[in-house]
C-alpha cells in the first residue's frame, strides 16, 4: 500500500479515478502497521518490562537494537555520499528527533518520521498495556492526555520566539504526524492483544466472517477516504472527518481483520504464514527503509523496472536482512541480554 503511495504520481495518467483515489490513501498502510505493532508488542511483552528498572532497560535497548542499527547505516550511506548536514540537522535525524518537527520531519530519510512514533509507542506501550488491563477508558484517557502538554510544549516555544523549527507544532502536524495524535492506531492493536489474551479458546473458526468482514470495512474505509479527497494531490485525512477515519474506522477493521487471520483457518491465513511470506515479513524493515528516499534513488539510477523496482527491492531488502540486520540484531540481544538475564 504505501509504496503504491510513494509510486502513484508516475501512475495518474493510465490508472481510473476511482483507482487513482484509492492510491491517494495508501498511506493508511502506514495505519494497518500502527495497529499490527500496537497488538504484537502488547501481546509479546505485556506489561512484564515494568516489573523492574533492568526489565525495563533491557526490554527499550531491545526495541532500539530493532530500529537503529539499520537506520543509522542506511543514513550514514546517504550522507557520506551526498555530504553530511550542520551538526544539528545530524544530531537530529541521527536520534530521530527531528521527527517532533513539522519543517524537519521529511529530513534524512524521509519516512523514518514513523519510526518516531514507533519509539514513542514502545516507551509507553508497557504502561498502557497495564491501564488497558485494568480500565481501557484509563488508557485511552491517559494516552490522550498526553497531546496537551505536547501541545503547550509548542504554543510555548511559539509564542517565546516563533518556534523557528516547528517542534511540537502547529496543532495539525501533532494530529497528523506524531504519537500524541495518531496514538489511538496503536491502542486499537493494544485492546486487540488483550482480548485474544482473555479468549484463547476461541481460536480456530471454521468459518472466515470476521476476516472477511474485516477485509471489506477496510476497503470500504479506503473507498469512502477516497470520496473526501478535493483533488487528486489531497488526502481524505485532510477532510473533518478523514483523521476519524483513519484512526478509528480503519484500526478496527484492521483489528478485526486480524483477529480472523489469528482465530480463523483460511487460504489467506495458510498463505500469510507461508516461509515466503514470513520471510518478506522479515525482511520488510529493510524494505521501509530503502523503498523511497537514498538507496531507491541510488537503485533506480543504476536501472529502472517497469514496476518502478517493487521486486528488485524486495530481491536488496532480503540480503540486507540476511547478511546485515539479522546477524547485528542478534548480536544487540546478546549484549542486552547481559543486563537482564531472565
Amino acid at each position: 500500500m504505501v509504496f503504491a503511495y510513494h509510486n502513484r504520481k508516475y501512475w495518474r495518467g493510465d490508472v481510473p479515478d476511482w483507482l487513482l483515489r484509492l492510491l491517494n490513501e495508501g498511506h493508511m498502510g502506514v495505519t494497518l502497521f500502527f495497529v499490527l505493532s500496537g497488538f504484537l508488542i502488547a501481546y509479546t511483552y505485556g506489561n512484564q518490562p515494568i516489573a523492574d528498572k533492568r526489565s525495563y532497560l533491557s526490554y527499550l535497548l531491545t526495541r532500539l537494537a530493532r530500529v537503529f542499527p539499520l537506520y543509522w547505516i542506511i543514513l550514514s550511506l546517504s550522507y557520506f555520499d551526498n555530504g553530511f548536514p550542520d551538526a544539528s540537522s545530524a544530531i537530529r535525524t541521527y536520534s530521530l528527533f527531528h521527527a517532533f518537527s513539522d519543517l524537519h520531519s521529511l529530513d534524512g530519510i524521509a519516512q523514518s518520521w514513523t519510526l518516531n512514533l514507533e519509539l514513542c509507542f514502545y516507551a509507553l506501550a508497557p504502561f498502557i498495556f497495564t491501564w488497558m488491563a485494568d480500565k481501557p477508558v484509563k488508557a485511552w484517557i491517559y494516552t490522550a492526555l498526553l497531546f496537551l502538554p505536547a501541545w503547550l510544549t509548542g504554543y510555548i516555544w511559539h509564542a517565546a520566539n516563533g518556534n523557528p523549527d516547528s517542534f511540537l507544532w502547529p496543532a495539525s502536524f501533532l494530529l497528523h504526524g506524531t504519537f500524541f495524535g495518531r496514538f489511538p492506531e496503536f491502542l486499537t492493536g493494544v485492546m486487540l492483544a488483550i482480548f485474544l489474551k482473555r479468549n484463547l479458546n476461541s481460536n480456530n473458526l471454521s468459518t472466515p466472517r470476521n476476516s472477511i468482514s474485516g477485509f471489506a470495512g477496510m476497503v470500504f474505509s479506503l473507498w469512502l477516504m477516497g470520496q473526501m479527497q478535493p483533488d487528486i494531490f489531497h488526502h481524505g485525512a485532510d477532510h473533518p472527518l478523514g483523521p476519524l477515519m483513519r484512526s478509528v474506522a480503519f484500526p478496527a477493521f484492521a483489528a478485526l481483520f486480524m483477529y480472523g487471520l489469528i482465530t480463523e483457518k483460511t487460504y489467506v491465513s495458510r498463505f500469510l504464514s507461508s516461509r515466503l511470506i514470513v520471510l518478506l515479513g522479515n525482511a520488510s524493515f529493510a524494505f521501509y527503509l530503502i523503498h523511497i528516499s537514498y538507496v531507491n534513488l541510488k537503485i533506480k539510477s543504476w536501472h529502472l523496472f517497469a514496476d518502478r523496482n517493487y521486486i528488485l527491492l524486495w530481491l536488496v531488502s532480503i540480503a540486507i536482512y540476511l547478511l546485515i540486520e539479522k546477524p547485528i540484531y542478534w548480536q544487540c540481544r546478546k549484549w542486552i541480554s547481559k543486563i537482564n538475564p531472565g
